[in-house]
């Protein structure tokens, strides 16, 4: 071989190993770093996604990888050229992957095989099989405010082809006043529909209201009726409501506080929504009510003391107190730690797991730190027994624990209104790993 047909060789295939090399490095590396994030969630048993998460098939998948970049949570991970949900637990749903995914191996389901999930059964409007009862939001399975707020607003676009001319019916009753009923609420003032909403609470955001106080939410940009695109990014609660009441003052939006659906029956022109307060006529329904509105109790004696609640609003109110905190998702989490950090304060953290399966790693190594300073005692495998004015009773490791306690913070989440949503005839279905 001459020497210039030696050179081309060097010229020509020297790069292209280059690039193989590299490539080959590099793919290595993603995949020890996707292997090691994987085992570590095997091993602290956070493998169950909490709410709607993506199935990536294997076999359609070809390694682009754009679903990895897309990720805001890093809950994928790329495994020898194939992508992996490698963090289930700290996937929320954000849809993101689906999107970048250029070969359509990822499709976004509710549940898996050993934990189901009960959504009630929607068409493509968010429509019930009940016609004009329509769900929007986290009733549906979906609480992300910018995914809650399209579709609240999506539903409006139907709800408005079954607009009457009669005065002495509305065109909707929207039933909850957070992101998905605020954003329906826009639609309908948009569209001159005759409406009404309705908030149990005190203040409108919904399961926002409920948050602690300066907790971080995260939305994508949402357009919204008549306001237009808006772009958020990370935002306090506070923040937050600031911004929707801002739109309620602009648009003079109107909600009825304190008012709280009971009871929806047909009548000939549709339907009538009973409330806390009066009824109301209306050709459709549409409820955006959250799975929140109905707390998970505890189910053990003397819950009902005053100081047993279900959510955390503002820390400070627990100074030099003695704290339970119940739960092992990412609300129990920030509730714990919040508390904790109150001068004075002496916090404990019961889960009846063995490990918090639910909770973003962000709020488990603050926790970690807080629990290594001795702020918190974390009691894992616990369960509250029992609830007395200035004590309460855990079984935790086999035996009957004591504790001196001034107040308990239930994080358990909240129930699927069920038998209500099958009363009017609404179907609910339980999904396992499925759209």
């Amino acid at each position: 071989m001459s020497f210039t047909s030696i050179s081309a060789v060097y010229i020509y295939f020297l790069p292209i190993l280059a690039i193989a090399f590299f490539h080959v490095r590099g793919r290595n590396r993603k995949t020890s770093a996707a292997l090691s994030l994987q085992k570590e969630a095997i091993d602290s048993g956070l493998t169950e996604p909490s709410s709607l998460h993506p199935f990536i098939d294997p076999n359609k998948c070809l390694g682009a990888g754009g679903c990895v970049k897309a990720c805001p949570e890093e809950a994928i991970g790329m495994i020898g050229g194939k992508a992996y949900l490698v963090n289930p637990t700290v996937c929320i749903g954000h849809g993101a992957c689906e999107a970048a995914c250029p070969h359509h191996a990822i499709s976004l389901v509710f549940g898996t095989e050993k934990r189901g999930m009960d959504i009630p059964k929607v068409d493509p409007n968010f429509e019930t099989n009940v016609k004009g009862i329509f769900i929007a939001g986290e009733l549906g399975g979906m609480g992300l405010i910018r995914k809650a707020a399209t579709q609240g607003t999506q539903a409006i676009n139907t709800i408005k082809k079954h607009r009457g001319s009669s005065s002495n019916i509305l065109d909707v009753v929207i039933v909850g006043a957070g992101p998905a009923g605020l954003a329906s609420t826009l639609g309908a003032i948009e569209n001159k529909l005759r409406y009404v909403t309705l908030e149990q609470e005190s203040s409108l955001g919904g399961a926002i209201f409920q948050y602690p106080r300066n907790k971080i939410a995260m939305t994508a940009p949402v357009k919204l009726p008549i306001i237009g695109q808006v772009k958020m990014g990370e935002i306090s609660k506070e923040a937050l409501l600031e911004f929707w009441n801002k739109v309620v003052n602009k648009t003079g939006m109107k909600i009825h506080f304190h008012e709280r659906m009971e009871n929806i029956s047909k009548s000939s022109e549709g339907f009538v929504v009973k409330t806390s307060k009066q009824s109301y006529n209306t050709r459709t329904v549409l409820l955006a009510i959250g799975r929140r509105g109905t707390p998970r109790k505890l189910g053990v004696p003397g819950e009902d003391l005053p100081k047993v609640v279900y959510s955390l609003i503002d820390p400070e109110q627990y100074r030099n107190m003695h704290v339970l905190v119940v739960g092992g998702g990412d609300s129990a989490l920030e509730a714990a730690c919040s508390v904790a950090d109150e001068p004075g304060t002496t916090v404990t953290l019961s889960y009846r797991s063995e490990a918090f399966g639910r909770g973003k790693q962000k709020n488990r190594d603050r926790l970690n730190n807080l629990e290594a300073r001795g702020k918190i005692r974390v009691m894992l495998k616990s369960n509250v027994k029992s609830v007395t004015p200035d004590k309460v009773t855990l079984e935790f490791q086999g035996k009957m624990t004591e504790l001196p306690n001034n107040a308990i913070i239930v994080c358990a989440g909240g129930i699927l209104p069920t038998p209500f949503l099958k009363e009017i005839g609404i179907m609910v279905e339980t999904k396992f790993g499925t759209a």
